[in-house]
Formats: structure tokens, C-alpha cells, sequence
């Protein structure tokens, strides 16, 4: 399942991407010499940068694994990124084989990547959208033809809504429109970049965001906190994204400095 023909999106390479900027700080290959410009700008200009987008991955793996492992057997992973292993349906399904994942994103390179997506296990299954988040209703409803949405799922917005305004994008309606369309027992994964932890540098990150023409909104932790409203968080609740249910590697990068992002996994019930 594709929103579109990869053939038919055109990629435009004259202003850079959010996906291909957090690529680049991953050290991966699927980006162009204006997303790498402007990630070697932000990290100049805040020295968290690759920590951050390094601290989120794992981030992500532990949040997986954690629903995984409480039986959840279906994903929605919405502003997915260029893939980089191991991917969300290959921890998903290193616990439970059979799990079903959906990614949904709106940057045509993905779209072209969406066969390395799709390699699911034999007992599971994997589907890509290239649609937006800021479009619920399809991602939705073509999600919903791969996953039965009257069962529990967990829905993931990892590093994704610090791109997205309280006013013109409604993101906490957004979220909540997700969240309000999935069963109990679903899960909401949210990570996103913070002021509270390095005021300076982040702000001088958002500014070179905006000149390069993306929108980008830090959160305090009150703002960040907001997207539970209404769900259990599991513990240790509300933190600095390294925090969060560390295993080893991250008890040990965390004395590399300081990460501004908040992470937090909640359950609807």
C-alpha cells in the first residue's frame, strides 16, 4: 500500500527537508548538499544536534520494544524518515514476528525508500503512505486497510511535532484527533525538542530552521507534557529523551552532554 507512484513526486532539491537534515546527522547517505549545509549550520550552531537526533533512534527502539512486549501487535509510524536500521517494524517484529506496521510520510525520498520499508517479516506485515500528518483522515483510512483499528495500536511521532505550530497546524487537535481514533490499550510515542535544556542553542537551531523554510516550534515541558492529556503515562513519565527507560549505551552517552528533547509514552485506556 503507497499513497503514490514514486516516479510522480517530484523531489525538490532547492530547499532542505526535516527528514534528509535528520539523516544527515545520522551519518546516512540519502540526503543533498543543501539539507547536509543547513545540519552542519544547526550543528555549529547547537552542538546537541547529533546527540539529539542519536538519542531519539534509541528512543524509539526502547518505546517499540516496551509495546511490543505489553502485546501490542500493531504500529503507526507517521513522519517515519529515511530508514535506518534497524527500522521500527524490524524491532517491532524481533519481539513479536507477526506485528503489523504502517509508515506514513509526506518526503518523497521516503516514498522512493518504501521498498526497504516493506521488508517485513513472513508472519507480519509492513505498508507505506506518503501522505501528512496533517492530513488524519487519510492516513487513517489507508492505514486502516492494513491495520484493524479496533484493536490496540501504538502510534509513533518521534522528533515530528516540534515541525508543527499550535496555530496554523492545531497540534495538539492533530494528536488528539490520532489518539481519539484508536482503541484502548493503543499507545502514543511522542518525542520533541525542548528550549527548557539548552535555551540558546535551540534557539539559534529554530531560527536557522525557518530561514532554510521550515517551521520549527521547540516546546517547554507544560507544552510537551499537553499532548497526554487524557492518558496514563508509563514511568518514568515525562523526561529528557536519554532518560527514558535507558539501557547501557544510553546511561553511558548521556555523560556526552546535555540532549534538549523531551520523550514520553502514554497509554490510552
Amino acid at each position: 500500500m503507497t499513497g503514490a507512484d514514486s516516479a510522480a513526486v517530484p523531489i525538490d532539491t532547492s530547499r532542505p527537508h526535516p527528514a534528509r537534515v535528520y539523516d544527515w546527522w545520522l551519518g546516512g547517505k540519502d540526503n543533498y548538499p543543501v539539507d547536509e549545509e543547513l545540519a552542519r549550520k544547526i550543528l555549529a550552531a547547537d552542538g546537541t544536534a547529533v546527540r539529539g537526533a542519536r538519542a531519539n533512534r534509541r528512543f524509539m527502539h526502547r518505546a517499540v520494544r516496551t509495546a511490543a512486549e505489553a502485546g501490542v501487535r500493531q504500529f503507526l509510524d507517521i513522519g517515519t524518515g529515511i530508514p535506518t536500521e534497524p527500522n521500527l517494524h524490524q524491532v517491532a517484529q524481533q519481539v513479536a514476528a507477526e506485528s503489523k506496521v504502517v509508515y506514513a510520510d509526506n518526503d518523497p525520498i521516503v516514498l522512493r525508500h518504501a521498498e526497504a520499508l516493506l521488508r517485513s517479516s513472513a508472519e507480519g506485515s509492513t505498508d507505506y503512505i506518503h501522505a501528512d500528518v496533517r492530513d488524519p483522515g487519510a492516513i487513517l483510512r489507508q492505514a486502516g486497510q492494513s491495520l484493524d483499528l479496533a484493536r490496540p495500536v501504538a502510534l509513533s511521532l518521534v522528533a515530528l511535532t516540534h515541525y508543527l505550530s499550535d496555530a496554523e497546524d492545531d497540534v495538539y487537535g492533530l494528536v488528539e484527533t490520532y489518539v481519539r481514533h484508536l482503541a484502548p490499550g493503543s499507545f502514543l510515542i511522542l518525542s520533541q525538542v525542548t528550549q527548557d535544556l539548552s535555551p540558546e542553542g535551540v534557539a539559534r537551531a529554530a531560527e536557522l530552521f525557518r530561514r532554510g523554510g521550515t517551521p520549527f516550534h521547540p516546546r517547554t515541558l507544560p507544552e510537551f507534557s499537553r499532548f497526554f492529556t487524557g492518558l496514563d503515562l508509563l514511568g518514568p513519565g515525562v523526561i529528557p529523551v536519554h532518560g527514558w527507560r535507558p539501557e547501557p549505551k544510553d546511561v553511558t552517552v548521556q555523560a556526552e552532554g546535555v540532549v534538549p528533547v523531551y520523550a514520553g509514552v502514554a497509554v490510552k485506556r
